[in-house]
């Protein structure tokens, strides 16, 4: 079972880009299903921080993803959003880099889960490493948006690979609680820590 830490301490920027404040860190075990922020996202902040640090997956060419929940116990709130990448690979041969914008990972309202990155490799040494935005949560007028950035280690192309993701939560119920995932398998390292932006 992974383990959340609550704590509570200050970092602070200099007044250059905020204060972030440390809430939980989810610590995987090598066996966790999802990574779900159940508790302590409310009011309290007008944006949330959530930090990936090398998320190793279980099998092999998987998607990274996440999905809000909006006052029921289900991870699947409407949402829209747009996602483009980047990558580059290890070898020569054929086409080395490409930008392109990803028809397939975007979401036109609906309620499944959004794709923060393709076909991470299980090899020891790859994984995934970025972060995730969180706007106004608590709002009950105005959509929530969200942007995410992450690079990991694709395995088709042996390839950096970087995904970039911005989308809103097309309901008037606040976001409550986030979960992470993979398309297939467990999150068998790495840690996730949530912050509350002041």
């Amino acid at each position: 079972m992974a383990t959340y830490q609550s704590i509570r301490y200050n970092v602070d920027y200099q007044g250059k880009a905020g204060s972030l404040i440390p809430l939980l860190t989810f610590t995987s075990d090598g066996s966790d299903d999802t990574a779900d922020f159940a508790s302590k996202i409310d009011s309290t902040y007008d944006e949330y921080l959530f930090i990936f640090n090398n998320i190793h997956p279980e099998t092999d060419s998987v998607y990274f993803q996440f999905n809000g929940r909006d006052g029921s116990t289900a991870y699947d709130a409407t949402k829209t959003s747009s996602v483009f990448s980047a990558f580059h690979k290890e070898g020569a041969g054929g086409t080395e880099e490409e930008m392109a914008y990803q028809t397939g990972q975007d979401v036109a309202q609906g309620t499944g889960v959004q794709y923060l990155n393709f076909r991470t490799a299980n090899d020891n040494d790859a994984g995934l490493s970025g972060w995730l935005r969180l706007f106004n949560p608590a709002s009950t007028t105005f959509v929530k948006h969200y942007m995410a950035v992450t690079n990991s280690h694709e395995t088709v192309d042996v390839a950096s690979m970087t995904f970039h993701t911005v989308g809103y939560f097309n309901v008037t119920a606040a976001i409550d609680g986030i979960q992470f995932s993979f398309s297939s398998g467990e999150i068998q390292g790495g840690t996730i820590q949530m912050f509350g932006v002041i």
